[in-house]
């Protein structure tokens, strides 16, 4: 039995708190009655508290787009797993390809946040994906393998309770590329093949594998088919309440 699909909206650097207390009003009212699928959304830091009142009692959860592995201290700009467990956050995306990317994070770093935000109770979202380059050289398996092992390092089968990867192949984040069905259920099981060997092949099993990367109302049911693929990481479609809506409904199918 496939686990629980999770379809989460990560709205980047986009929205206003007006922008983003309007959106998740729409997305609220066009997702009332789904029930058996998981969904939240990860506004900007500044909207994270306007938001998650309205989120409450809904079937959305909250989520913030990073998290620092330190309670507190001289870390500027860094927001910590208490401060988003205040505003009522119950996800932290973790690793992102734009944070490796742009800002130098590391498979050790995303090793400290994801295990200072699952030990505190916060679930954790942990991206992974090759590039173009990578992909073309053939490197994409061993890429993702290094990402995972290095990035999931020292979690128990009792922490991945609290585990979500993201597949997203750098390649087709923004693009309006997309990896066909056969490329992303090959990562997926790939991926699959090694969080059984670290957490043992029931809680291997049990650890939701979203997919992201130009995920859209069109190519989701497609994706959400696949047996490895439990949910989607939506980014530009998840900033307009009817297209993240029939990408939700998508995992009903």
């Amino acid at each position: 039995m496939k686990p629980t699909p999770f379809i989460a909206g990560n709205w980047k650097m986009n929205e206003t708190i007006a922008e983003a207390t309007a959106l998740v009003t729409a997305l609220k009212d066009a997702v009332k009655d789904v029930k058996g699928i998981d969904i939240a959304v990860a506004p900007t830091a500044t909207a994270l508290s306007s938001v998650a009142p309205l989120l409450k009692g809904t079937n959305i959860a909250l989520s913030s787009q990073n998290v620092h592995w330190a309670d507190h201290g001289a870390f500027t700009g860094e927001i910590s797993v208490n401060m988003l467990k205040e505003i009522g956050c119950a996800w932290a995306i973790i690793g992102h390809s734009e944070r490796r990317q742009y800002f130098g994070e590391t498979n050790e770093g995303v090793n400290k946040r994801a295990t200072a935000a699952i030990r505190a109770g916060l679930g954790a979202i942990i991206c992974v994906g090759e590039t173009l380059a990578e992909r073309e050289a053939g490197k994409t398996l061993e890429v993702v393998s290094t990402q995972v092992k290095e990035g999931l390092n020292g979690l128990t089968a009792e922490d991945s309770k609290l585990l979500v990867i993201a597949y997203e192949p750098v390649w087709a984040i923004g693009t309006g590329k997309v990896a066909t069905t056969a490329q992303a259920q090959e990562v997926h099981a790939h991926i699959r093949s090694l969080l059984k060997a670290q957490f043992g092949d029931e809680a291997g099993a049990a650890v939701r594998i979203q997919y992201g990367g130009s995920v859209k109302p069109g190519n989701a049911a497609e994706l959400l088919a696949q047996p490895d693929i439990n949910g989607a990481l939506v980014g530009g479609a998840s900033l307009k309440a009817a297209d993240f809506a029939a990408i939700i409904r998508a995992a009903l199918n």
